[in-house]
């Protein structure tokens, strides 16, 4: 099996999922992923124990750049590598996650005629799915009503693959709180914006930090690695024990677990994983993304009442007076809580691993 997809942990995280599942359930089974030479699936895929191919492939950029003048030659060279993966490979399907990495190879699967799947984790589809759909078997989404981008004949709502320690979690929210050493009287903010982080969210907290104190809550702030020297530099001497400035946490299912309310960007695999755990959120989707899809995965939520939502250039002056809006409003925090869990696929691993089994001659 050949699985695709990179640029970002959106792409690479679920591709992983997947492998790791068939490989449990097939220890036999050989492997490959492709990706774009460069990026974080490269250093990521063998850190999980498996072979990458990288392609030299780039996105389009947004402006006149040498690398768009550069982009089609790409395309091209990208493509002839990868006929030249399935020919010497000779997979028996090729399972493609979306993103620029995974277009070259899914296009040669489809000149080969070796069966594909794809899997879209947005409710916007991608570039790379939409141009190779109607070669593909199966396309496994994870919100409803995609048949506007795809045959519906092909979809099968399976959701996102996300991590077995989220999905396995049995902390209760006294021990996290315990763990973390936060004051279990008072109830508990998570604050994230990735793992490089988001200025806006950032920007967000920090210019309201006066709120924050004053509403006397336990604070879990994930800066991300781009901002939290600066963070640190402008908090000064108003960290205190309430407030958890953290760079990156290692530990997610620890963090929802002792969470009563989310602040976050709308990520397809974020989004995935609040739902398994049933956590009330307030979104603010990052508006520098292709097709502007994060807002349309948090609207997809927010019309069913599962989940709030600030715009980015309201963050910085509404978003910590709604969160504590909510934060204070038991009822609305139950609401939120139980209609994102019913939202839950937590067999979409297994799903899209079936899938794809089932397509092999």
């Amino acid at each position: 099996m050949i699985l695709s997809g990179g640029g970002t942990g959106g792409h690479i995280f679920p591709a992983v999922a997947v492998a790791n599942y068939i490989k449990e359930s097939y220890p036999d089974a050989e492997i490959l992923f492709v990706g774009a030479k460069g990026k974080m699936e490269m250093k990521k895929i063998p850190e999980a124990g498996y072979k990458i191919i990288g392609l030299n492939i780039s996105g389009l950029q947004r402006r006149l750049t040498l690398e768009n003048l550069l982009f089609p030659l790409k395309v091209i060279s990208s493509y002839l590598a990868s006929l030249k993966i399935i020919k010497e490979f000779k997979p028996d399907v090729v399972v493609g996650f979306g993103g620029y990495a995974s277009s070259p190879i899914t296009m040669a699967a489809a000149r080969k005629r070796v069966p594909i799947l794809l899997q879209e984790q947005n409710s916007y589809a991608g570039l790379a799915n939409k141009t190779v759909a109607k070669r593909a078997a199966v396309i496994c989404v994870a919100y409803d009503n995609m048949d506007k981008f795809f045959a519906a004949e092909k979809v099968v709502l399976t959701g996102n693959p996300i991590r077995d320690s989220i999905l396995q979690s049995h902390i209760t929210k006294a021990e996290a709180v315990k763990d973390l050493a936060l004051d279990s009287e008072l109830s508990t903010m998570l604050i994230l914006g990735g793992s490089l982080g988001a200025r806006t969210v950032n920007e967000s907290i920090i210019q309201n930090i006066d709120k924050l104190i004053e509403a006397n809550i336990n604070v879990i702030w994930q800066t991300g690695s781009l901002y939290y020297k600066e963070m640190i530099e402008r908090m000064g001497d108003k960290i205190d024990g309430s407030i958890k400035l953290v760079e990156f946490i290692g530990n997610m299912e620890q963090a929802y677990a002792a969470a009563d309310l989310v602040i976050s960007r709308a990520g397809a695999l974020t989004i995935s994983e609040l739902c398994i755990a049933g956590k009330p959120v307030v979104f603010v989707p990052s508006p520098n993304v292709a097709e502007d899809h994060q807002t349309k995965n948090a609207m997809a939520l927010v019309n069913l009442k599962a989940a709030e939502i600030i715009t980015d250039k309201d963050a910085v002056d509404q978003l910590i007076e709604k969160a504590l809006a909510v934060l204070n409003n038991s009822d609305r925090l139950d609401t939120l809580a139980q209609n994102i869990k019913d939202l839950a696929k937590p067999e979409a691993t297994k799903d899209i691993a079936t899938k794809a089994l089932s397509l092999i001659k």
